[in-house]
């Protein structure tokens, strides 16, 4: 299973290195699995955080280069532990029996050789929880296809709809183009969104959109794109809680946080086009109080 890991091609950067010989390429992400917290999560969406928390395990390095990226102290800075397969499959039990409503899997699609190994590993001793693959979307489709029986939940990203805005802000080239490609095959693959009888999700795809100051026009493109192809087989996150960090300064643009009637403006528009399944966010989301520690807790 990890022999794809001998030319990788799991993202569309295609770097084709030998990770199994410690070569890095763009995500900087060796054939070790880093990984730099496990927590439960209270702060995700209420169907996801539920009243125990979410059991997330935050992976190190990643396959953007986001300018204004939160938790640019794992993606770009690569602060993390390597851990091993099998430890892995043993923080995914830990977390069961912590009492989590889920595995929460944090930017894991350069892991999934690996993730797919220790998912295994942990099934075959219990686990039972429903695995949420929370990404960023920028991935090759055969990767993704590859997750088929493994993840019960997505929680994939859809950042932008312009291209010019995916090469400016994260250097990540046709962006929607594999984003939208890969969300519809996460759809074949789990279906619409099922909740249990006290609202935690078992299965479905919940959309992912953070709003960025000035891009009210490309999030109202993404609604219209989800509307018009998706419609109710899945939710919306629709996110204001951006917060200028890492190298947003560096953008006059990004440099603020995100104007408050916009905000409001976004959730008139999706109402009026049909996207009532969802969640949208109260005021007072964009704080730096909301970013996690990351401290290696729990690895």
């Amino acid at each position: 299973m990890l022999d794809i890991l001998k030319c990788c091609k799991l993202c569309p950067r295609n770097c084709g290195i030998n990770r199994l010989n410690n070569e890095l390429g763009f995500c900087k992400a060796s054939e070790k699995i880093k990984i730099a917290k496990v927590s439960l999560h209270k702060w995700e969406e209420p169907c996801i955080s539920g009243t125990r928390g979410s059991g997330t395990i935050f992976f190190s390095n990643c396959n953007l280069k986001c300018v204004f990226c939160q938790n640019y102290k794992i993606s770009s800075e690569n602060f993390g532990k390597h851990i091993t397969i099998k430890r892995l499959s043993e923080i995914f039990l830990e977390q069961q029996k912590r009492g989590a409503h889920n595995i929460n899997l944090v930017t894991p699609s350069h892991y999934i050789p690996e993730i797919k190994q220790a998912l295994y590993i942990a099934k075959s001793n219990g686990l039972s929880l429903p695995i949420l693959f929370n990404t960023n979307s920028y991935a090759n489709l055969e990767a993704i296809k590859s997750l088929n029986g493994y993840i019960d939940v997505y929680l994939p990203d859809l950042k932008y709809f312009n291209d010019k805005y995916a090469i400016k802000y994260s250097s990540a080239p046709n962006y929607f183009k594999f984003a939208s490609r890969n969300i519809k095959e996460m759809i074949n693959q789990v279906g619409k969104v099922t909740l249990d009888k006290n609202g935690i999700i078992k299965k479905g795809v919940i959309i992912r959109h953070l709003m960025l100051p000035g891009l009210l026009f490309d999030s109202k493109k993404i609604m219209d794109y989800i509307a018009s192809n998706f419609s109710d087989s899945v939710y919306i996150s629709l996110m204001n809680q951006y917060t200028p960090m890492y190298g947003a300064s560096k953008f006059k643009e990004l440099n603020k946080c995100l104007n408050p009637k916009h905000y409001e403006k976004m959730i008139d528009y999706c109402i009026s086009i049909g996207l009532v399944n969802g969640f949208f966010q109260d005021s007072g989301t964009s704080s730096k109080n909301f970013i996690p520690d990351f401290n290696l807790s729990g690895v």
